[in-house]
């Protein structure tokens, strides 16, 4: 008894470290594959607007993406679903929260009036595909399509303005310049190999570590994955935080999370649609909704396009309180 429990033991042990090491590869291979990427499109002469629009701004969503098509792949549609659920609340609640705990945010109006109630419609929509509890590879289209129309209205109005918008206003520092082809060739290549492979470990050892506790695959999704593949986006809000550009930390939260909703949620649909946890369509639904409307509740209650420490520790104890509850219910 007391061996086979060192062996388990030293076996979730192992699995936590190439879970860790799979995370760290594929955050790694992601910015890599981002850098690639963007150097390349610049060397082909797309413009830099555009390049921040696209590839800069849905950089930070890659892990989440892989993971999605990845856990898709094996059939595992419920931690695919519960990664994009889990991340957008984890986005909202842990990294707005402990970006505004850390210092108050100033909210900028177009933020206010255009991005935040965009990301509201884009998770209503989610919630209208789901909840007769089935993801249709009609309902996949129709959030590739909805992505490819908010797309559109982002890079036209981006050009009709060419003002720093909150989605792309860190665009030209984050495009690289004078790049050779060659090693943008290599970089985009070395990315493209290592993020199917790091998403595969960090799912299969996710999955080994969840049924050891009992934990359902929507749960390890909502948890563990989501976290981890949200760790992107909270680094590039404290780079946006240091740098005393508040609207870059709301709008990378508000790009992820649509990113997340409409496209990623889309790509576990289109490969592998079929039927998803109740309490996917139920309750973690509903508690994303609720994070999405929070901030645009907390700025029009304060009138005053803030959002400081009492609402940024508001969301992190909204955080804690739902992690707390997925474990006590699995338990």
């Amino acid at each position: 008894m007391r061996a086979n429990a060192l062996t388990h033991g030293t076996g979730m042990i192992l699995n936590l470290v190439l879970l860790l090491l799979g995370l760290a590869l594929l955050v790694w291979s992601a910015d890599r594959f981002v850098y690639g990427a963007a150097a390349l499109a610049r060397n082909l002469g797309l413009p830099p607007l555009i390049i921040g629009l696209t590839i800069v701004s849905m950089g930070s969503s890659a892990p989440e993406a892989m993971v999605a098509a990845n856990a898709a792949i094996e059939g595992r549609l419920d931690t695919a679903i519960g990664n994009v659920i889990g991340s957008n609340i984890a986005n909202i609640t842990l990294i707005l929260g402990a970006t505004a705990l850390i210092r108050p945010l100033l909210v900028g109006s177009s933020t206010l009036i255009k991005e935040l109630p965009l990301m509201l419609a884009a998770t209503v929509l989610a919630g209208y595909l789901m909840h007769d509890l089935h993801l249709s590879r009609t309902d996949g289209l129709i959030l590739a399509l909805a992505f490819i129309l908010v797309m559109g209205v982002l890079i036209a109005s981006a050009l009709r303005t060419r003002s720093s918008d909150p989605l792309i206003a860190e665009s030209d520092d984050e495009i690289p310049s004078d790049v050779p082809m060659a090693k943008a060739l290599l970089w985009l290549a070395v990315g493209m190999l290592l993020l199917p492979l790091a998403a595969d470990l960090m799912v299969n050892n996710a999955v080994v570590i969840a049924q050891f506790f009992g934990l359902s695959d929507l749960v390890i999704g909502l948890t563990i994955i989501a976290v981890g593949t949200s760790l992107p986006e909270l680094a590039a809000c404290l780079a946006g935080l240091a740098k005393g550009e508040d609207d870059l930390v709301i709008g990378n939260v508000v790009g992820s999370n649509l990113f997340n909703i409409l496209a990623v949620l889309a790509i576990p649909t289109l490969i592998a649609p079929g039927t998803i946890d109740a309490a996917a369509a139920g309750r973690d639904y509903y508690i994303m909704l609720a994070t999405s409307l929070a901030p645009l509740l907390l700025l029009l209650l304060k009138r005053s396009r803030s959002i400081g420490r009492l609402e940024g520790g508001l969301l992190l104890v909204a955080f804690i309180a739902y992690q707390f509850t997925l474990f006590t219910q699995a338990a």
